[in-house]
């Protein structure tokens, strides 16, 4: 209770000494603004978000393709409003369709929304849209808000200090990070976009189709808990039409200089990218959590929903009063992990005792922390816990409720956690992800429709994959057009 107490008294702190105002000039504006913060506190966070970020959600190996956009994303750094700026580039391993940038220039894009574009220009336009958020400061802005929200929750962090001791310090980080922009900002960063990626020579039309695709898709708000484009960069309104004009305005300005649109090239680039959920980090089928990458498996209880990240796999029931977290730790042996956990968050420990689960040595304790409610009511949340040995790994199960429940989820903590098994089913072990296949056409004239027909795709796939290709299934292709489908 005291620790917790001394951490939200620092955040508060830190907090306050963050949001000490000033004046500073805006760079694409050139007015003066009130900022909570200087430009070197702006790269400072970044640098220090980073890795959270890469942790969260991990990188997406391909060389090929990183480099062509730092190569390129650099180059539009120098013509942009903070041209002294030191831009990165990530992609990052998840299927959601975002882009998104931190403070002090790093910019992430998602193999999801890679995989959805159809040529460079389409690319450039949206890099150029997030740089724009970095050079007006709009990342800098979200950063204050979010100090604001860290405030808020290390409050809150007081009340349930069942969420400081085992939520994921990294994941509520990174929900803070998904503030949506505003509808003046994204107008703002849409100008820039298209200006940015104007500059270095391509076609800033595209990024308005690609605008178009995305409505089209009617993505939910998140998916895995991870927000989506529409969810944080907002329909200014007629986006479309202002990026082409603006397009066309920036086109008569430059007129010497061609556009490029360069669709095979990027097509190329992105052949073999996985597509959708990757089951080789894990996927549940019939109940039962699989993961053939680390070869284990355990089952999912009727009616809890299941999220799987990098660091952390969550799973809650229905009425949201219990949960159960599962990670592992590289550190050797389940009795020194244990030990280590419950002095690190401070439990009070009731009982252990080694088992073995499935042919693996194991350590199960019960735990509890005492605390004080909203109401300054003492309450007491009860912690069963698995601290299981595999392949050098120490794979840990945390089932979490107030001690009053306890006896009503214990059943559903221990069918999870006493089921962890290596996972042996050949099936399971070798199972591929859907990765985008690049075809050329090679009929004098046939429809998307028939194209998709011709090489298998199923008929109830046709609609994404029509949107994944941006044409319409009555489309007629030509000789030598390239379309994407999905092969293992």
């Amino acid at each position: 209770m005291k620790t917790i107490k001394t951490f939200s008294v620092i955040l508060l702190t830190v907090s306050l000494v963050l949001l000490i105002p000033s004046c500073a000039i805006n760079p694409v504006t050139g007015q003066r603004q009130l900022m909570f913060m200087s430009e070197e506190q702006e790269v400072a966070l970044g640098a220090q978000y980073d890795p959270t970020v890469i942790s969260t959600f991990g990188l997406y190996e391909d060389e090929a393709l990183l480099n062509f956009i730092t190569e390129k994303g650099t180059e539009m750094g120098k013509i942009s409003h903070r041209p002294n700026l030191q831009y990165h580039f990530r992609l990052l391993d998840s299927p959601v369709v975002n882009a998104f940038a931190v403070p002090g220039g790093y910019i992430y894009l998602t193999r999801g929304i890679l995989a959805q574009f159809n040529n460079e220009a389409e690319l450039m336009g949206v890099l150029g849209h997030e740089m724009g958020h970095v050079t007006a400061r709009h990342t800098a802005q979200q950063q204050t808000r979010q100090q604001l929200s860290q405030v808020a929750l290390a409050a809150g962090m007081i009340a349930v200090p069942e969420v400081a001791q085992f939520a994921n310090e990294a994941a509520a980080a990174m929900e803070l990070l998904f503030l949506s922009f505003s509808r003046a900002n994204e107008r703002e960063a849409d100008r820039l976009g298209v200006e940015y990626s104007s500059k270095i020579g391509y076609d800033a039309h595209k990024m308005a189709d690609f605008f178009e695709v995305l409505n089209k898709m009617q993505m939910a708000s998140s998916h895995q808990g991870v927000p989506t484009w529409m969810s944080t960069h907002p329909d200014p309104g007629q986006r479309n039409i202002a990026v082409n004009q603006t397009t066309e305005e920036w086109q008569a300005n430059l007129p010497a200089q061609s556009y490029a649109i360069n669709t095979n090239e990027y097509l190329e680039m992105i052949n073999g990218i996985v597509y959708g959920e990757n089951p080789r980090h894990g996927f549940v089928e019939n109940s039962m959590f699989y993961h053939p990458d680390l070869a284990f498996q355990f089952p999912v209880p009727k009616n809890w929903t299941l999220i799987n990240s990098p660091l952390q796999v969550q799973l809650v029931p229905e009425d949201k009063n219990a949960a159960m977290l599962f990670e592992l730790s590289q550190q050797k042996g389940a009795d020194a992990v244990a030990q280590k956990t419950i002095s690190d968050l401070k439990l009070t420990l009731i009982d252990k005792s080694n088992v073995s689960l499935n042919g693996l040595n194991a350590v199960a304790t019960v735990s509890q922390q005492v605390s004080q409610n909203n109401a300054g009511q003492e309450q007491t949340v009860k912690v069963l816990s698995y601290f299981i040995e595999k392949d050098a790994t120490v794979y840990t199960f945390h089932g979490l409720c107030l001690d009053e429940n306890f006896s009503t989820y214990k059943p559903a903590f221990e069918s999870t956690m006493k089921n962890f098994a290596r996972l042996t089913d050949v099936s399971k072990l070798t199972i591929q992800p859907d990765r985008i296949k690049v075809i050329s056409i090679n009929s004098a004239s046939v429809s998307l429709k028939d194209a998709f027909d011709y090489y298998k795709v199923p008929q109830d796939k046709f609609e994404e994959m029509a949107l994944l290709n941006n044409r319409a299934l009555t489309d007629e292709l030509k000789r030598g057009d390239r379309i994407k489908i999905l092969s293992k």
